[in-house]
C-alpha cells in the first residue's frame, strides 16, 4: 500500500495508514490508536499541525457563526475531548446545548473531565457511539461538526449519510480535516516534517510511534479536498464549499440540508 490518494469512489474503509486491512478491522486498529493517546490528544494535534490546528478550530467555528439563543443544538462527532464542542458553547455565549459523539471511550472520559473543569457540564453531553449508526432520530440538530475524525472512519459514505439524516432543514454540516497541500515547496517541507519528525517526538512523548505514524499516512491517503466535497455532496448536501488553510494543509468543507 503506497501514499496514493483514495478518491470520491471510495478505498479509506480498507485504509489503515499505508496498509491494507479488512473492512471489519480497521475501526478496532483506530480504536487502540486513540484509547492510547487520548489523554495528550491535544498535543497529539500540537506536533501533527505545529499549533496551528488551534488557529483552524478557531476558523471553524467562526465560520459556523453560532446563534446566541436557547434552543439551538451541535452535534460534534468524533469530538471525544470537548475541543470544538467547548468553543461552539463558548461562541454562543453558553446558549448552544452541544453533544459530543465519539467511539472511543477514552476519549469522552478526558472531554468529561474538562468539562467540568470548565464549568460546562450542563452545557454538553457526551456520548459513546459510531459516527456510521449514530443514536439520533432524523432532523435533530442544527449543526453538525466534525474535525480531524472523518479520515478515520472506515465508512466515510455511510457516516456523512447519517450526519444529514440527523441534521434538521436548513442545518449546517461543517468538515475540518487535514487535507492535500497545494504549494509545491511546501508539501516537501510538510512531508518531511510529517515522516521524519512526527513520529520520533510521538514516541518521545508517549513511548510509542506506531500511533503517529499511522495519523500520518492517514493523512496521505484521504481525498484531496474536490474528491471530498463530491462525497459530502452525494450525501445529499447543498451549496458544498470548502476553503483551505495553511496551504491546503488543512481544508474546511460546508454543506447545507436544503
Amino acid at each position: 500500500m503506497s501514499g496514493v490518494r483514495t478518491t470520491a469512489a471510495g478505498g479509506m474503509e480498507t485504509s489503515y495508514g499505508f496498509r491494507s486491512v479488512g473492512a471489519d478491522e480497521k475501526q478496532p486498529l483506530v480504536n487502540e490508536v486513540f484509547h492510547k493517546v487520548a489523554d495528550r490528544y491535544d498535543l497529539m494535534n500540537d506536533l501533527m499541525s505545529g499549533g496551528l490546528h488551534r488557529l483552524w478550530k478557531d476558523a471553524m467555528v467562526a465560520w459556523l457563526n453560532p446563534p446566541r439563543r436557547p434552543g439551538w443544538k451541535v452535534l460534534d462527532v468524533a469530538g471525544g475531548t470537548g475541543d470544538i464542542a467547548f468553543r461552539i458553547i463558548e461562541a454562543s455565549a453558553r446558549q448552544a446545548h452541544a453533544t459530543v459523539l465519539d467511539i472511543n471511550g477514552s476519549m469522552l472520559s478526558v472531554g468529561r473531565d474538562r468539562a467540568e473543569k470548565k464549568g460546562l457540564a450542563a452545557h454538553v453531553d457526551f456520548v459513546e457511539a459510531n459516527a456510521e449508526e449514530l443514536p439520533f432520530a432524523d432532523n435533530t440538530f442544527d449543526a453538525y461538526t466534525i474535525a480531524f475524525g472523518i479520515r478515520n472512519v472506515p465508512r466515510i459514505e455511510t457516516a456523512l449519510s447519517e450526519a444529514y439524516r440527523v441534521l434538521k432543514v436548513g442545518g449546517r454540516f461543517l468538515c475540518l480535516e487535514f487535507s492535500a497541500v497545494d504549494m509545491p515547496l511546501l508539501d516537501r517541507i510538510y512531508d518531511a516534517w510529517s515522516f521524519r519528525a512526527i513520529p520520533g517526538m510521538g514516541k518521545v512523548v508517549t513511548g510509542d510511534s506506531q500511533p503517529y505514524s499511522y495519523l500520518v499516512e492517514s493523512i496521505r491517503k484521504f481525498p484531496d479536498q474536490r474528491n471530498f466535497a463530491m462525497m459530502v455532496e452525494r450525501a445529499g448536501f447543498d451549496r458544498v464549499t470548502f476553503r483551505n488553510y495553511s496551504g491546503g494543509i488543512a481544508a474546511l468543507h460546508s454543506g447545507w440540508k436544503l
